[in-house]
């Protein structure tokens, strides 16, 4: 799927100048929208990017944003009384300066029987300010993440509305369906990624890792990158559930501490990546669990679920279910494989949270984990809000893939090419 720049749009043309290495010897600048605990930033930041701003309307979420990107001017208030103008003014930033708008607005509010009303949907306007911050700042590129449902909408004709916007702003644009275990992520997750540039289009990254997933969803077949089987011998293995938490200290049920040193050594190349070299990470606490939970959870071998439960355990609802139905529910990982799609609640009732060898769920460090966080990334706020911070964000390590395909894209690009405003 990939549409053109609209030829009547005049507010972005490009001129030859001479090669400047700034962008080669200086930070790329982003700003990330609905930032959450800063999962994107964070990806970005490692692949050499700078944070100038990041907005989010979860109070708990910028403090962790604050906490671990304390350069960033982190604000947390509604999009919608945010002053474009005004904010790229006090940043020093001229239109077009800006390098990369990051961001993934969500997307509720459609009418099958008139997806041209979209924009004036009050459920939308999360996505209208996102639009609104693209037309202010025209960045060089950008990069708009959403869940692959997204295609469905209104039978498509929501997202073509969403193309023809970006369309109309003067951006080339690209889409993609990622899937994390092929970028080191030991975890199914799949994310609608658009990528847009006054330059053309971006080549979204290649797999680094072989990891095979069911995209049943809308555009499952024609927008994700397919592997074959060449590719299990060229790429690198996938990264298991084993390789990204066996080897954080070992909990029983209550036990935990929001700070905690490490008791055992790497378990993986991946582990190793994640820790923090001052010898400690955070959030690393086992809930405790009801007595009925406990009892069901035993009756759950490692990559079992509710069905491995007797009937009678069963909470009453889930009695009447199909075996076919919520397949997750109740799950218990498994060390050799990888996780389901880590949620924003830590309950056994709507997924997988079973520990492979120790009967408790998931900490939130070991949900991190998953979501390829460094270990030195400190989640603030209460213990649900924490759990809601980390199901909430991109992967970072896709989120630092992305980076790098968008880096290489501007180095191609902005050297030898200056975009000039012709209303700034």
């Amino acid at each position: 799927m990939e549409s053109k720049p609209s030829k009547k749009n005049k507010s972005i043309r490009l001129v030859a100048s001479e090669p400047t290495p700034k962008a080669f010897l200086t930070p790329l600048s982003t700003i990330d929208l609905f930032c959450g605990a800063g999962g994107i930033t964070q990806g970005f930041h490692q692949s050499g990017y700078r944070c100038y701003y990041a907005n989010d309307f979860m109070p708990e979420a910028i403090d962790t944003f604050r906490h671990n990107h304390a350069a960033t001017r982190a604000e947390c208030e509604p999009i919608e009384d945010v002053n474009a103008t005004n904010l790229r003014r006090s940043l020093g930033l001229r239109k077009g300066d800006l390098d990369v708008l990051v961001g993934g607005p969500p997307c509720q509010g459609f009418s099958i029987n008139a997806p041209s009303r979209f924009l004036n949907d009050p459920r939308n306007s999360l996505f209208t300010h996102y639009a609104r911050f693209v037309e202010e700042f025209l960045p060089k590129t950008f990069v708009f993440e959403n869940v692959p449902g997204l295609l469905s909408m209104a039978d498509g004709a929501i997202f073509e509305k969403i193309l023809q916007v970006f369309n109309d702003l003067g951006y080339q644009l690209s889409v993609k369906i990622l899937f994390g275990p092929h970028y080191g992520i030991p975890q199914e997750r799949w994310r609608l990624i658009l990528l847009g540039s006054v330059f053309g289009e971006i080549d979204h990254p290649h797999p680094t890792h072989f990891a095979k997933g069911r995209a049943n969803f809308r555009g499952g077949g024609s927008l994700t990158l397919q592997q074959e089987a060449a590719d299990a011998v060229r790429l690198t293995p996938a990264v298991t559930v084993g390789d990204a938490i066996r080897d954080l200290p070992r909990l029983n049920m209550g036990e935990g501490a929001e700070e905690v040193g490490y008791t055992h050594d790497a378990a993986s190349t991946y582990a190793l990546r994640l820790r923090n070299p001052d010898g400690v990470t955070f959030n690393h606490v086992a809930a405790k669990l009801s007595k009925q939970n406990i009892e069901r959870m035993q009756h759950v071998p490692p990559g079992g679920s509710w069905r491995d439960i007797p009937h009678e355990l069963l909470p009453r609802g889930m009695q009447q279910a199909r075996k076919s139905d919520h397949t997750k529910r109740y799950g218990r990982l498994s060390f050799d494989g990888l996780s389901g799609t880590v949620l924003t609640k830590c309950d056994p009732h709507w997924g997988t949270v079973f520990l492979p060898d120790q009967n408790r769920t998931l900490s939130v460090r070991e949900a991190a984990r998953l979501q390829s966080f460094p270990d030195s990334y400190r989640f603030l706020g209460s213990r649900v809000s924490q759990y809601v911070q980390v199901g909430n964000a991109v992967p970072v390590l896709m989120a630092a893939a992305i980076a790098n395909a968008v880096r290489s894209h501007l180095e191609r690009n902005v050297t030898g090419v200056t975009a000039l405003i012709a209303h700034g």
